[in-house]
């Protein structure tokens, strides 16, 4: 019995200790990860390149970390694609630690689509600041039917020292190939890069397929650009391109004169702005046809001249392009377009002079 009670007694003498020592390494697992979370914070939110600001000039202008990048933030793009391509580009040490900044700081919704100069040696915190505002470049929009000089003139007010004339000047044979779009472009972009990235625009819209379909047809690129800039400022609903496009066609090939409005505006507009445009002053480029307009003396104007003029009047949207490239066929040979913008075609030359009575009197 005392052995009994001796084996107990030990045991318990055993035991004590153990769950004392139990007791006091329970929170050492929940210790090492707060210290750890601790210190991957204080690691992950710091500037990547601290020392930055201690160098001297020639030192910080060697070290890449130290120089500024320019960094874009696509349109559309979610914060934790921005996160990942900031850490694979050496601006923040951990693309974690950059998103629950910006989610802490409700910035999410307020980061911009732009372009941006960044460095190693900004913090996380600063990095996610920048990006909500301050952003090298500015989003534009360029309508379907605008002509260079229309181009010219946005670009001028919204960029910084914009040489228009330059512009004009390299764009002076493309008229028609300034593909209409919303482009991001930097405030600081020469006159040179802004054509180039309409110009290439242009050339990508304009793919292979188009180019197969005009060998088809027979028809060159530059008149394909004519009639489509044509039907894009007479036009305004894509729906009816296609049948406009199909009765300048059919007058072409029977040779009528198009009689365009659109093409006479243009001759117009070139002569009365010409001045204007030098002096920065606004000018309405597209002002209605009267009825003394149709004996100007123009290569533009179809009412005297047979056949296409010799340069497009616009730049056309892919709508119009198409729509040349695939006229619709129709009994129709003449059209009108109404106050609202509204077409009514008509078959004879007394059906059309009816429209007229009744949609433009």
């Amino acid at each position: 019995m005392e052995e009994f009670l001796s084996m107990i007694r030990k045991a318990k003498n055993t035991e004590e200790p153990s769950l004392k020592k139990f007791k006091f390494l329970i929170p050492l697992p929940f210790l090492i990860i707060f210290i750890g979370v601790f210190l991957w914070w204080h690691w992950a939110t710091a500037a990547l390149a601290e020392n930055c600001l201690t160098f001297d000039e020639i030192k910080r202008a060697q070290n890449e970390q130290c120089k500024e990048k320019i960094f874009i933030v696509r349109k559309g793009e979610s914060l934790s694609s921005v996160a990942k391509r900031l850490q694979q580009e050496g601006l923040i040490r951990d693309d974690l630690a950059f998103k629950l900044i910006v989610l802490s700081q409700g910035l999410t919704q307020k980061i911009q689509a732009g372009s941006f100069s960044l460095s190693a040696s900004l913090t996380p915190r600063e990095i996610g600041f920048n990006l909500t505002h301050g952003t090298n470049d500015v989003w534009l929009t360029f309508p379907e039917g605008w002509r260079k000089e229309e181009f010219a003139q946005r670009l001028k007010a919204n960029l910084n020292n914009f040489d228009s004339e330059q512009f004009l000047q390299l764009a002076l044979t493309h008229e028609g190939e300034l593909f209409p779009d919303t482009y991001l472009i930097s405030k600081q972009a020469s006159p040179a890069a802004v054509f180039n990235l309409f110009y290439n625009n242009f050339q990508k819209k304009f793919d292979k397929e188009l180019e197969n379909s005009l060998a088809k047809l027979g028809w060159s690129k530059k008149e394909v650009l004519i009639l489509a800039s044509l039907v894009e400022r007479e036009v305004k609903n894509d729906q009816d391109r296609p049948l406009v496009a199909g009765i300048l066609v059919k007058r072409l090939k029977a040779g009528w004169p198009l009689q365009v409005d659109a093409a006479l505006q243009y001759a117009i507009g070139s002569e009365k702005c010409k001045q204007k445009i030098k002096e920065d002053e606004k000018c309405d480029w597209w002002d209605p046809v009267k009825k003394e307009d149709l004996s100007i003396d123009s290569p533009y104007n179809t009412y005297k001249n047979k056949g296409l003029p010799p340069t497009p009047i616009c730049n056309p949207g892919l709508a119009s392009i198409k729509a040349v490239i695939d006229p619709q066929e129709s009994d129709y040979w003449f059209y009108l377009s109404d106050g609202q913008g509204k077409i009514h075609f008509a078959r004879t030359i007394e059906e059309h002079q009816k429209n007229i009575e009744e949609y433009l009197k």
